[in-house]
C-alpha cells in the first residue's frame, strides 16, 4: 500500500472513530438517522477543524438547550463537560464562550433544512388512519416572539409603538404550518409583528410551496381570504377557514345544498398594493365556494361535494384546528419558545428554527411510541415525552437499544379526552405587587442611586 493509500485510509479510520465517539455522546442528534437526513446534514455541513464544539455536537446541544428547564448556555457547557468525563475523555474548560461561537458558526441553512425535512418525512410516514379521509390536512397559524431588547434586536424587530422606548421588547410574528396527522412542524417564517408586509397572510404566502395538489389548508378566519384561496385552487390545494367576520353571509343566494349549506360565487376584489397588475390578472375574476353554518360558525371550503363531505364532517373537521393552538403552546410554553434569549436577531432566528427541530424529534419519537402501541399520536402527551426523553438521556441510556421500552412508556400518558371543554382567560393567582418599569432601566437606576427606593404601603 502506497504513503497516499495509507493516508487516505488512516483518514476514513478517524472519521469513523470521531463518529462513533460522538454518537456515544449525542443522543439527541442520533435519531435523526435516516440516509435522507444524514445525506443532507452531510451536504449543509460547514468546513471546520477538530474543535471542542464541531457542528453535530454543537447542534445537539442547542436542541437539549431547548428542552432543558435550564436552557442556559453554562448549563449546556457543563453537561457536555460532565459527558466527557464520564465517556473517559479529557477535561474542557466550562466557560461558555466556545460553545456560544460554535453556536454562531453553525449554519441556519442546515437547521432550517433538516426541520423541513424532518416534518416532511414524519408527515410522509404518518399511518392511514391518523390522516382525513387519506388526506394531508396541514394546520396554519401565527402567534408572537419576544426577545431580548438590543439595538439589534430592536432594529429588525421593533417593540410595538404602545410601549415606550427603553421599555419594551422586540417583537416578532410566527406564522407555522402544522401537520394535523403527526403534529410536525413543516415549515414556518417569521417577520416584524407590526408594519408593512408583517401580518399573517404576508408570511403565509411565503410557505405555499410547501403545499402541494391533495393537501387541505385548515385555518381561522383571518386566512379566510379571495387571493390565498385562488393560490391554492391553483396549486389544487383545498381549504377550510371560518368566515371572515367582515363578510355577510346570505343563504338565500347560490346554490343550495341543504338547510344553511350553499355553493355561492365570490367575484374579485380590487387590487392589493401589494400584489402587481401583472400577478392581479392572473387571478380568476371569480372562484366558486361553499358556505355552511355549524352551530355559531360559517365555514367556507372549497370542498363543493355535500355527498363526499358534509356539513358535519366539515364540523368535525374544523373542530380539529384547535390542534394547532396546542401545538404553538407546546412551542412557546413546554420547549420555552415564546421568550428567545440571543442578542441579535439572526440567532434568534436560528434558535427559532433549532425550537422546530427539537419539537419535530419529540413528535417523531411520539408518532414511533404511537405507532407500536396502535393509537393516535395526537392522544398522547407532549410534555410527558419531553420529560421522558431528556431523563433517558440524562442517565445515559441509549434509545437505539432501548427503544422498545421508550416507546412503551411514552405511550402510557395519553391526554384526556374533553370535548366542547370551556375554560375562562383568567389567571387566579395575583401577581405581586411591584409597579411596572415605565422608564429605561439606566434611568431608573440612577434615580433608585439618587433618591433611594420609593417607599410603598404595607
Amino acid at each position: 500500500m502506497d504513503r497516499k493509500a495509507r493516508s487516505d485510509l488512516h483518514q476514513r479510520r478517524r472519521g469513523i472513530q470521531r463518529r462513533a465517539r460522538t454518537t456515544e455522546a449525542v443522543e439527541f442528534f442520533n435519531i435523526l438517522t435516516s440516509p435522507q437526513l444524514l445525506e443532507t446534514t452531510e451536504a449543509l455541513l460547514p468546513e471546520h477543524r477538530e474543535r471542542l464544539y464541531p457542528p453535530t455536537v454543537t447542534l445537539s446541544m442547542f436542541m437539549r438547550q431547548t428542552l432543558e428547564a435550564d436552557g442556559s448556555c453554562q448549563k449546556a457547557v457543563n453537561g457536555w463537560a460532565a459527558q466527557r468525563a464520564a465517556d473517559g475523555l479529557s477535561a474542557c474548560s466550562v466557560r461558555t464562550g466556545a460553545y456560544c461561537k460554535a453556536r454562531q458558526r453553525l449554519p441556519l441553512e442546515m437547521v432550517t433544512a433538516l426541520t423541513q425535512q424532518t416534518g416532511r418525512e414524519l408527515s410522509a410516514k404518518a399511518l392511514a388512519p391518523w390522516k382525513w379521509r387519506g388526506r394531508a390536512v396541514k394546520l396554519v397559524d401565527g402567534t408572537g416572539l419576544s426577545m431580548p431588547d438590543t439595538p439589534e434586536n430592536q432594529a429588525v424587530y421593533p417593540q410595538p409603538s404602545t410601549q415606550a422606548p427603553g421599555v419594551g421588547f422586540p417583537l416578532a410574528r410566527l406564522v407555522a404550518v402544522i401537520c394535523l396527522a403527526t403534529g410536525a412542524a413543516l415549515d414556518a417564517a417569521i417577520g416584524p409583528y407590526s408594519g408593512k408586509g408583517s401580518g399573517e397572510l404576508a408570511l403565509v404566502r411565503r410557505l405555499l410551496e410547501g403545499f402541494g395538489a391533495g393537501d387541505v389548508m385548515l385555518a381561522d378566519a383571518l386566512y379566510c381570504n379571495y387571493f390565498l384561496i385562488a393560490a391554492l385552487l391553483d396549486k389544487g390545494v383545498d381549504v377550510v377557514f371560518e368566515q371572515h367576520g367582515a363578510r355577510i353571509t346570505d343563504f338565500r343566494r347560490g346554490q343550495q345544498l341543504g338547510t344553511r349549506d350553499h355553493i355561492v360565487c365570490w367575484p374579485r376584489p380590487a387590487r392589493p398594493e401589494w400584489m402587481t397588475h401583472e400577478q392581479y390578472a392572473r387571478v380568476p375574476e371569480d372562484i366558486m365556494l361553499r358556505e355552511a353554518k355549524v352551530g355559531h360558525q360559517v365555514l367556507v371550503t372549497t370542498l363543493l361535494e355535500p355527498r363526499e363531505v358534509s356539513k358535519s364532517d366539515l364540523s368535525a373537521l374544523y373542530a380539529r384546528r384547535w390542534n394547532v393552538e396546542l401545538d404553538l403552546r407546546n412551542l412557546k410554553t413546554t420547549t420555552g419558545m415564546e421568550v428567545l434569549s440571543c442578542q441579535t436577531p439572526q440567532m434568534n432566528e436560528k434558535q427559532m428554527w433549532v425550537h422546530l427541530l427539537a419539537y419535530n424529534v419529540i413528535r417523531l419519537l411520539m408518532a414511533q411510541a404511537a405507532c407500536k402501541a396502535g393509537v393516535d399520536p395526537r392522544g398522547l402527551s407532549f410534555k410527558h415525552t419531553v420529560q421522558l426523553w431528556t431523563e433517558w438521556t440524562t442517565r445515559g441510556l441509549c434509545a437505539a437499544k432501548d427503544n422498545q421500552r421508550l416507546f412503551a412508556l411514552i405511550a402510557q400518558s395519553k391526554v384526556g379526552h374533553r370535548p366542547g371543554r370551556i375554560e375562562p382567560r383568567m389567571r387566579k393567582r395575583r401577581p405581586k405587587p411591584y409597579p411596572w418599569l415605565k422608564t429605561p432601566r439606566e434611568q431608573a437606576r440612577r434615580h433608585v442611586q439618587r433618591h433611594g427606593h420609593a417607599c410603598r404601603p404595607k
